[in-house]
């Protein structure tokens, strides 16, 4: 007789994978509903003017965006026709650019904070008092890069 046997009863069978499309839509599904495409609703009419020299943004999670252009006519009873600032899904007066910039700062990684711009989008309509209201607004709140958006111009022959 020998000292050492075989366990052959004890075999572990091998891990189902029938289940496993399953799962992966299911996840598949619960990603597509949960998931935010756009940050904000754009409460006013903004049309960028047209630029011939344009750079673009590397890091977009670097960027406040400041919209400032007529409420859209859906907001038109709530805010008035006059030009309205929009800041994420709110409207705001210059007063609250400030406590805008720090939330921002807050998600930011510290290391790149100083690299932190705010863009402006501003419609080609609206006159320079506003957005010189804004800009005073964020040199006073410490924040002196600034970007204005605007369209690529079109070549003319």
């Amino acid at each position: 007789m020998s000292k050492f046997k075989k366990k052959q009863g004890n075999v572990t069978p091998g891990i189902s994978t029938a289940s496993l499309p399953d799962i992966v839509f299911m996840l598949l599904f619960f990603f597509m509903v949960v998931t935010k495409m756009r940050d904000t609703e754009l409460m006013v009419k903004v049309n960028t003017p047209q630029a011939s020299e344009l750079t673009k943004l590397e890091k977009k999670t670097l960027v406040n965006f400041i919209f400032v252009g007529r409420p859209t006519d859906k907001y038109k009873g709530k805010a008035g026709t006059k030009p309205r600032i929009q800041l994420g899904d709110k409207f705001a007066t210059t007063d609250d650019i400030p406590l805008f910039l720090e939330k921002h700062k807050v998600g930011v990684a510290e290391s790149q904070r100083q690299s932190i711009i705010s863009s402006l989008k501003v419609d080609v309509d609206v006159t320079m008092g506003i957005i010189g209201d804004v800009k005073t607004s964020l040199r006073k709140a410490g924040q002196l890069k600034v970007n204005y958006s605007a369209k690529k111009r079109e070549r003319t022959k």
